[in-house]
């Protein structure tokens, strides 16, 4: 994706990605400073220069995008041509990612310069400043949040976010297919992006060319949108249970009770983890509802292992205290 460089230690965001996807939205048009496009975002932050067109420097941080409203334009345009310059030149650094000025400014003939002779690019939008700084710092905290991309099929059980992972050719995307034809929901087949928001909580998404698509051995690519309605698709979801698929092996040992959870961690989040063995008879479409149903159930505080291994403990107390009263007589 152009914008966006691939390294070693992860993605750089470049003001080019910025400008290419939301312009649009943004209303931005380019005016100056183009050599600077590929500038590095490194900072999901947008501030307005405020005191710093003062002269007052200390604390400064020219790291993050600038954005300057129609305050801060008619304060420039009040000083002298000289002072307008070592102004500007003094907060626009090489590091400065770029500038955008809001709606009911208009950039001064030093700023276009300045912006010019050292890359940063500038530009202008249609919102006003405050609506300005708000939207740049979502769409900024959006790209910035941490992400991983894994192998598997989502879908949305009872309202349930359930990710169904499992070795090639286990039976994921037909298991996700059986669920849709029951009328739960598909979100993405075989790659599920992932991001984790507010470093609390993770949402599972498909890439934009496979969304609504499925590969099914024997039929090929089918369009589920098209096929079931839109009804049974959504973009997104929250994940709230990992479901692991496996051939079934007589020399492995299945929890039969339920009491022992697992969990595993996605991104320093832990999901409620099962693993789910698969042989020809079982019903996993159903045991997947299931699975979903009883997940919920221990959300709103109910457990029916614990709540089996209780009256289990209770019944053997009470036999043993029947047991020793016997024996006193």
């Amino acid at each position: 994706m152009a914008g966006i460089l691939f390294t070693g230690d992860g993605f750089v965001y470049l003001i080019q990605y910025l400008y290419e996807q939301h312009r649009k939205d943004l209303g931005l048009v380019l005016v100056a400073g183009t050599s600077g496009l590929s500038r590095r975002i490194n900072k999901p932050e947008v501030h307005r220069p405020g005191l710093s067109l003062t002269g007052y420097l200390k604390g400064y941080v020219g790291t993050r995008i600038l954005v300057m409203g129609k305050q801060e334009i008619e304060f420039l345009r009040g000083l002298d041509s000289k002072v307008r310059k070592e102004r500007l030149g003094a907060i626009l650094t090489s590091s400065t990612p770029a500038v955008i000025v809001a709606k009911g400014g208009l950039p001064s003939k030093e700023l276009i310069e300045i912006c010019e002779k050292k890359g940063v690019p500038l530009f202008q939008a249609s919102s006003n400043a405050t609506n300005l700084l708000s939207r740049l710092t979502f769409l900024l905290l959006e790209e910035f949040c941490p992400s991983v991309t894994l192998h598997g099929s989502l879908v949305e059980v009872f309202g349930v976010g359930v990710l169904i992972q499992g070795e090639s050719s286990v039976g994921k995307s037909e298991t996700a297919l059986g669920l849709i034809e029951r009328g739960h929901r598909l979100i993405s087949d075989d790659v599920v992006r992932i991001k984790k928001k507010e470093g609390a909580y993770l949402i599972g998404s498909g890439p934009e060319l496979t969304r609504h698509l499925m590969e099914i051995r024997g039929i090929g690519i089918i369009n589920v949108a098209h096929l079931y309605g839109a009804v049974c698709v959504r973009p997104d979801k929250e994940i709230d249970l990992v479901v692991k698929l496996e051939e079934w092996d007589d020399q492995h040992f299945y929890d039969r009770v339920g009491l022992d959870e697992k969990f595993i961690d996605v991104l320093g989040v832990s999901i409620p983890y099962h693993l789910l063995p698969v042989k020809p008879g079982r019903d996993v479409v159903l045991l997947l509802e299931t699975t979903a149903l009883n997940h919920r159930l221990k959300n709103m505080g109910y457990h029916s292992a614990k709540e089996f291994n209780a009256k289990l403990l209770e019944a053997i107390a009470q036999r043993q205290k029947t047991g020793s009263v016997r024996e006193t007589r």
